[in-house]
This record gives structure tokens, sequence and C-alpha cells, in this order.
């Protein structure tokens, strides 16, 4: 519980220093970076979308080993099943013969868990990460097993490649807290990852924080205060994302077939309450919603086909309700 200045600035400090231990090994992509640890100190599940070779993995491991969480990774494949990734009861004999079955926990039991191209499983597979996500339990042979506390899915997905790939559904990715998309590096961030890929000497990044700190740092930002204006706002976001309220943006109107849902509203105000905790504020302002409404709304609004292939992105719709409501204050 941040109960005085002190304790506020210091929670704001360790977030700092994450974020300076996540720089020492990833090169650039800090709008990034920022948006995976609100993902985290909101308790939620981040997807990732961007080309190969970007350096996702790596980014997802090194925030593993920088806030000292059990990391498991998941290739998924075509071929994957559920008990690959949720694991399967084995039957074990004694030296008298005797049958024991026994649970074998399976890659989902880790607190980080990195959902390596997901969109490349099938349905049957991407669905066993739902009860996880949503529940933190798992259920096998008629048993449930609760999975280990934090527990995050930093899910990856490729936007190019569609040969071999299964579309998430939206009722999975509306699990999601964010959508994230990591973009291309410039000429100077290219440099310095070859220098720092080439080199002789690898950098490590150091542990900044423990799942006990991040925990209590979760509390925190849940503690701190929505104004019933600031509420007002983040509801008037979700509802103008519909075609059919009657002050959605024309572009809303024109484009979309289906706006966010109540998970959105949710998001949104989880998002904007981390945001005030990093600035080291007891309170969140408009600024912390208008910065977490792109990567809460990205995955929610759903195009219209027209739009799909003009190709108009749903951050444009987002940007075309933050104009509205902008002009309006």
């Amino acid at each position: 519980m941040i109960e005085t200045k002190e304790q506020l600035e210091a929670a704001a400090s360790r977030i700092t220093a994450v974020k300076a231990e996540i720089g020492r090994v990833i090169v650039g992509q800090n709008e990034v970076v920022e948006q995976l640890l609100w993902c985290l100190l909101a308790g939620g599940h981040a997807l990732l979308e961007g080309i190969p070779g970007l350096g996702k993995t790596m980014l997802v491991r090194t925030i593993a080993d920088v806030v000292a969480l059990k990391f498991s990774r998941i290739q998924f494949t075509p071929d994957l099943m559920p008990s690959d990734i949720t694991g399967t009861n084995l039957i074990d004999f004694s030296t008298q013969g005797a049958a024991v079955s026994r649970f074998q926990p399976g890659p989902l039991f880790g607190n980080l868990v990195l959902a390596d191209e997901i969109n490349r499983a099938t349905p049957k597979t991407q669905s066993a990460l739902l009860e996880a996500m949503q529940e933190g339990t798992v259920t096998a042979g008629g048993e449930t097993h609760i999975l280990p506390k934090p527990f995050f899915v930093l899910a990856t997905q490729n936007p190019i490649e569609q040969e071999g790939t299964y579309p998430l559904p939206e009722a999975q990715l509306d699990r999601f807290l964010l959508k994230i998309g990591v973009r291309y590096p410039t000429r100077e961030e290219l440099k310095e990852i070859v220098v720092r890929t080439t080199s002789p000497v690898a950098v490590q990044a150091q542990t900044a924080l423990d799942g006990e700190e991040l925990v209590a740092l979760q509390l925190a930002a849940k503690e701190l205060l929505v104004s019933e204006e600031m509420l007002d706002t983040a509801v008037r976001i979700v509802m103008m994302t519909h075609p059919g309220e009657a002050d959605a943006p024309e572009a809303i109107k024109r484009h979309v077939r289906f706006g966010a849902g109540p998970r959105a509203l949710q998001a949104l105000i989880a998002i904007s309450k981390v945001r005030a905790l990093c600035s080291g504020r007891l309170h969140v302002s408009w600024n912390d919603i208008r910065e977490a409404a792109p990567p809460v709304l990205r995955h929610r609004i759903v195009l219209g086909y027209e739009a799909q292939a003009m190709g108009i992105t749903s951050d444009e719709m987002s940007a075309a309700i933050l104009g509205e409501i902008e002009a309006s204050r």
C-alpha cells in the first residue's frame, strides 16, 4: 500500500530501474518495453505483432531475467496438441507393479510464458490457452491444477505471413490486455544491434525486481484514484468504438463492424492506473487514458471488409475517437 509521497517515488524509481536494465540488452523499442511493463504491472497478457527478427523473443526473455520470473517458451506449430502445453497424466509403475497416475506439468507452468508464433497452432491448441489466461488454472484428467503466480502470457505473431496460420478468434484476442506493435529499428539502432551482438562480450541483464515486489507494485497500481470525470471519459472512448452510437466519429460509422466490449474499459482503466504509478502520481489523468487507448483498442475494434481492403487500421479509428474527445475538452 502506498501512503506517502516517498513510497510513490520509490515505486516509480523501481520501475525506471527495470526499464534501464532491459535497455542494457534491448536496443530501442522503448515504446514496446514500456507497454509490456504496463501489462505486467496490470497483471494482464500481451500480444506482440511484428515481422521476424525484431527481437521479440529476446525481449520477453530479458524481461523474465530482469523481473526474476520463471521463463517458459512454447514454439507453436500446426502439429502442437493441447496436452503439449498444459501437461498430461502419466502412469508410473512401482517396484511392486502397482500403477500410479501422476500429472506431468507442461510448459504453461511458468511465471512468464512466451507463446511464440501463436497463430501457427490450430484453434484446438489455441483454445487450451483460454482457461490458463482467464482463470489461471489448467484442467487435465478431470483435475484442476493452479498455475504459479504471477502468471503472464506474452504471445507473438507474424502479421505478413498468412500461409499455414490460424488467425486468433475475437474471443481469444479479447483475453489479451494489450496488442503491441513491434516496429522496425532505425539506422542507428540497427548499427547498435550489430555492435552488441557481434561483440565478444555479451551483455547480461541483472535482476532489478523479484516476483513479490512485482505483486506489490500491481496492488499499489490498483489503489490509485480515478476521478468520475476520467472514468466517464474512458467509458465514452469505449462506447464511441461502436458504429451504432450517436456520437461515434464518422470514420467509426463507416468502417467499423463491431466495437470494443467491457474488457476494453477494464483494460483502459487498469493501464491508465499503471501509467500514473510509473509517472509517480496518485491519480489518473487524461494523458494516461489517451496513451493507453491505442494498444487497448487495437485488437478490439473489428473493421469491415471494405476498410480492410483499403488498408485502414484500428489505430486510425482510435485516433479519430481521441481526436474528437480532445477537441471537446
